[in-house]
C-alpha cells in the first residue's frame, strides 16, 4: 500500500496552498450529527420496498442484520487499525448479489453510533444502488464525472430509521466505463471524496472482476475489497481468474452469499429450566448424502489454497 500513500502525498503537494476550499467541508465536520448538507436531497426509503429487495440490514430487529453487522465488525476491525478509508466491494461474475452485499453493508455501518458512511455506485454498466434503494435521480456519478454536476448536487441522503447514509448514486448505465474509470475525471473526484469525506467510510459497488477491466482500473485507488462468492453460481475456475486480477489488492474478507441453507431463527439458546422437565429429543432425520455446511466450506477453501 506504500505506493498509494505516495500517491495521495503527491496529490496533495500538487494541489498546493491556492486551491479553493472542498465544497462540503462540512461533512467531516458533523459525521456525529449524521447530518446533510443544505442543498444535500433528503430522501426517506421505504422499509417495505427495501425488503422486496432484500436490503434489510437498517433494521436490528430483524434477525438476517446479524451476518451483515457480523461482517461489518470484521471489515471494520481491519480498516481502523490500517487507517483505510475506501472499500470495494465485488464479485467474480454478475448474479452474485454484491449489489445487495454492499447496501446492506453500508446501512450496518451507518448504524454504529460513530460512524458515517458514503455509498458510491461504480457499476457504471449496471448500476443498481438507486434502484435497490427506491431513489429516484437525475443527476449522479456520472453526470459529476462529465461536468455538468457537482459532487455536492449528485449525492442523496437516505433516512431510514436508526441508519442514515449518503448516496452517490449512478443514474443511468454507460457503455463506456471504462474510459470513465481510468479518466482524469475519477482520480479528481475521488481525491475530492477523500477529503472532503476525512473519517467517513466509504463502500464502493464495483462491477464483476470479469465483466471488464473496470475493476482492474480502480483497485489502485482503493484500500481494501470484499470479494462475494455466489453460492451455485461461482465456479472455482472464476475465482481462480478473479484471483489473478486481485493479486494487488488487499482482500478483507470472502464472503459467501445465496447459501441454500437458512439461518436459524435465534439469538441466544438456553437449556430446559431446571424445574420443567426436559422433553426428549426426537432423532434427527436422515439427511441426504451431502456434507454439512462447514465441511462443505473447509474443502472448498482447501482446494482453492491449492490453486
Amino acid at each position: 500500500m506504500e505506493h498509494i500513500r505516495k500517491a495521495v502525498e503527491r496529490a496533495k503537494d500538487e494541489r498546493g496552498p491556492g486551491h479553493p476550499t472542498p465544497r462540503h467541508q462540512h461533512y467531516g465536520e458533523n459525521r456525529m450529527a449524521h447530518s446533510p448538507a443544505p442543498s444535500v436531497r433528503d430522501v426517506s426509503l421505504d422499509g417495505v420496498y427495501l425488503e422486496s429487495k432484500r436490503i434489510i440490514a437498517h433494521d436490528i430487529r430483524d434477525f438476517r442484520s446479524r451476518s451483515f453487522d457480523m461482517l461489518r465488525t470484521q471489515v471494520l476491525q481491519i480498516m481502523d487499525m490500517r487507517s483505510w478509508q475506501f472499500l470495494g466491494v465485488t464479485s467474480a461474475t454478475e448474479g452474485c448479489g454484491k449489489s445487495v452485499v454492499a447496501i446492506n453493508l453500508a446501512l450496518s455501518i451507518a448504524r454504529q453510533p460513530e460512524k458515517s458512511v458514503l455509498l458510491v455506485d461504480l457499476d457504471l454498466q449496471k448500476p443498481h444502488v438507486a434502484s435497490y434503494l427506491g431513489i429516484d435521480c437525475d443527476h449522479g456519478i456520472t453526470s459529476v464525472l462529465a461536468g455538468p454536476t457537482s459532487l455536492q448536487n449528485a449525492l442523496v441522503q437516505a433516512d431510514i430509521p436508526d441508519a442514515h447514509v449518503v448516496v452517490l448514486p449512478c443514474e443511468a448505465a454507460t457503455v463506456n466505463s471504462s474510459a470513465w474509470i481510468a479518466s482524469r475525471a475519477m482520480s479528481e473526484l475521488l481525491q475530492e471524496i477523500k477529503q472532503d469525506f476525512a473519517n467517513w467510510t466509504v463502500v464502493f459497488d464495483l462491477p464483476p472482476v470479469l465483466a471488464g477491466d473496470d475493476v482492474i482500473s480502480i483497485l489502485p485507488r482503493l484500500d481494501c475489497v470484499a470479494f462475494v462468492v455466489g453460492a451455485g453460481k461461482t465456479t472455482v475456475e472464476e475465482i481462480k481468474e478473479s484471483n489473478k486480477h486481485l493479486e494487488s489488492a488487499e482482500i478483507v474478507r470472502v464472503i459467501l452469499n445465496k447459501s441454500d441453507e437458512a439461518s436459524t431463527p435465534y439469538y441466544y439458546a438456553y437449556g430446559a429450566p431446571k424445574n420443567e422437565p426436559r422433553k426428549k429429543r426426537r432423532p434427527p432425520p436422515k439427511k441426504k448424502s451431502r456434507a454439512p455446511r462447514f465441511q462443505r466450506l473447509s474443502k472448498f477453501l482447501n482446494r482453492l489454497s491449492e490453486y
